[in-house]
């Protein structure tokens, strides 16, 4: 997931379902630090029949998730100062390690998780060797331990701190959307991080300090919800956005591009033609600059249809290849033996250019052109990350031309 870098003297934060965010540090890092004593009252007690934060998502379960709580200290080192964010595997924390008074970013899992595959995807990047310069914009893995709860252990690993999430981004935003000259440069820096990940590493990628949020915990509590056996469940703080740099983060769903994948992966969506029809898919599997998805998959009853999401491809890209549709063990069920569309959903009258109207900045133009490049029905259509990165569109105002 993508989060901005925000800076302080050094660079160094996160949200759970964390790829770009603010990287901040203490100005207090380097001096062994005391843990601080948080208030057991002043704050709203929100009522216990009302579902907050990771309550709300479809499949919680109370006993999978680390009872965490503001003040506690982790391990003998990482105290606990401010809920960041929840997602369906994990609460995220920001945490003071004790022993040089850092800030750090704690992801809490749920438990059941003894070998976390997350750990796997930083041992690899860790171990690569390369000056690849994208290495650098890959969120930091500090440490990582195991924590028994009252259900079970839980992996705990120690983030370097970042920031803002690219969707919490957009929220402070005019019309909570970039325009095509704050994307680009953005753009620029997340192809080279996945060109790192996929040549190098070979793994697919599916303003205020933080001490005001610790400050913030301190002085004005934040609102929570008390149940019994001991368990809070804590409401989530935000950062407000400063000047930085996007990086990458959030690798609990990366893949080593050795292996064969053909499980599902993204949000519905975001999927692309080959996950959609069960086929394997590799490393080059909108909504930045619109206020919408490219594509929203959604039949008359608000329900998301593999059928309307394949038509409004169609829309997009025209009809797929009949190489490509009959690779699929599903293929059959959407299209006839000659490639023709069964007509399960109606094609929409919908092209790139009227879905792009709305958009912001200049050469709009090349925009577009740049996401026809990308937007390919077979896997080995599509540029790689390295090929986009020197897209004459993404590279405008470099001084470079379009390198083939």
């Amino acid at each position: 997931m993508l989060r901005f870098e925000s800076a302080v003297q050094v660079s160094n934060w996160t949200s759970s379902t964390d790829v770009i965010q603010w990287l901040v540090v203490s100005v207090e890092a380097g001096v062994p630090a005391v843990p601080r004593v948080f208030p057991t009252s002043r704050f709203e007690v929100i009522d216990s029949a009302e579902a907050v934060e990771e309550e709300t998502l479809p499949t919680y379960r109370a006993e999978k998730y680390y009872p965490a709580r503001l003040g506690e200290v982790l391990d003998g080192r990482y105290q606990i100062l401010a809920k960041l964010g929840y997602g369906v595997t994990s609460t995220v924390w920001l945490g003071r390690d004790l022993s040089d008074s850092k800030y750090v970013a704690l992801k809490l899992y749920v438990c059941g998780t003894e070998r976390n595959h997350e750990l796997d995807v930083y041992d690899r990047i860790n171990t690569v060797e390369s000056d690849h310069m994208g290495r650098s914009f890959i969120r930091k893995l500090w440490d990582h331990l195991f924590l028994n709860g009252p259900h079970g252990r839980h992996v705990c690993l120690v983030h370097q701190p970042l920031g803002l999430s690219v969707d919490q981004f957009l929220y402070f935003l005019p019309g909570k959307v970039m325009s095509l000259e704050d994307l680009r440069p953005c753009l620029r820096q997340v192809l080279g991080i996945l060109d790192f990940l996929h040549t190098d590493a070979h793994v697919i990628h599916t303003g205020r300090f933080l001490s005001g949020l610790e400050e913030s915990e301190l002085e004005a509590p934040s609102p929570r919800k008390v149940l019994d056996q001991g368990r809070t469940i804590h409401t989530s703080q935000l950062v407000v956005p400063s000047n930085g740099l996007p990086l990458l983060s959030d690798s609990g769903e990366a893949r080593f591009s050795e292996e064969e994948h053909n499980e599902d992966i993204m949000p519905n969506v975001y999927r692309a033609p080959e996950v959609v029809l069960k086929l394997n898919w590799d490393s080059k599997a909108w909504d930045l600059v619109c206020n919408r998805t490219l594509f929203s998959g959604t039949d008359s009853n608000g329900v998301f249809d593999d059928r309307v999401h394949l038509a409004e491809m169609i829309a997009i890209l025209g009809l797929p290849p009949i190489e490509f549709t009959k690779r699929s063990k599903v293929g059959s069920v959407f299209w006839h033996d000659n490639g023709k569309w069964k007509d399960l959903a109606p094609v929409p009258h919908m092209t790139l250019e009227k879905r792009a109207i709305n958009i912001q900045g200049h050469d709009q133009g090349g925009f577009l052109r740049f996401m026809r490049r990308a937007l390919k029905w077979t896997p080995e259509d599509r540029p790689t990350a390295r090929e986009l990165l020197f897209d004459e569109w993404l590279m405008k105002g470099l001084g470079f031309r379009d390198r083939k």
